[in-house]
């Protein structure tokens, strides 16, 4: 009968957690971290320790992506360098460089350094890094961090369309928030 009662338990256990989002906790350069619940997760891709793609916010045409790059140690440039590359990115609304529109600040989470920016403005979107052109799309935001590991710089870059990326704002921060040295 106990037998029985523990196995009814389990079972009924698991039929409950079927129906939640799974959180996707990942890691990479002696760091951990954990993905939002809402999240979907694309899984490691070459040059990604991570990829989740966002469900698009009402009244925007498509979704979002936060991709996750962890190089090596000593790789992927530095965090000035990556920012000007991230800023470069963007244009302002018309047009012309926009520097002027982003947002950095610094912090310590849990003993590791975070630098983090957040850019609205046009994206000049690449399918893959080394494309020739860029495709223009205007009312983007990109919400980002370079975190420190013990044995490298991790990046984490959402970009999507600024409804979408407004709406999963605080998602994206509370992952950042979760980041702990392994």
């Amino acid at each position: 009968m106990i037998a029985k009662l523990q196995q009814c338990t389990v079972v009924s256990l698991g039929l409950l957690l079927v129906g939640a989002a799974p959180a996707w906790a990942g890691s990479a350069a002696g760091l951990s971290w954990t993905a939002p619940s809402g999240w979907k997760s694309e899984g490691p891709r070459p040059m990604r320790a991570a990829t989740y793609t966002i469900a698009a916010a009402p009244g925007d045409a498509e979704g979002g992506e936060c991709v996750v790059n962890y190089f090596g140690a000593g790789q992927g440039g530095g965090v000035d360098a990556n920012l000007k590359r991230w800023i470069g990115q963007f244009q302002a609304p018309g047009g012309g460089p926009a520097d002027s529109l982003a947002k950095v600040s610094k912090k310590t989470i849990n003993g590791v350094p975070v630098t983090l920016v957040d850019i609205t403005g046009t994206y000049l979107f690449k399918p893959f890094p080394m494309a020739p052109q860029a495709t223009p799309k205007a009312g983007y935001r990109m919400l980002a961090a370079m975190a420190e590991g013990p044995q490298g710089t991790v990046f984490f870059k959402f970009t999507a369309p600024k409804k979408t990326t407004d709406a999963a704002e605080s998602q994206f921060h509370g992952m950042i928030e979760s980041l702990k040295k392994q």
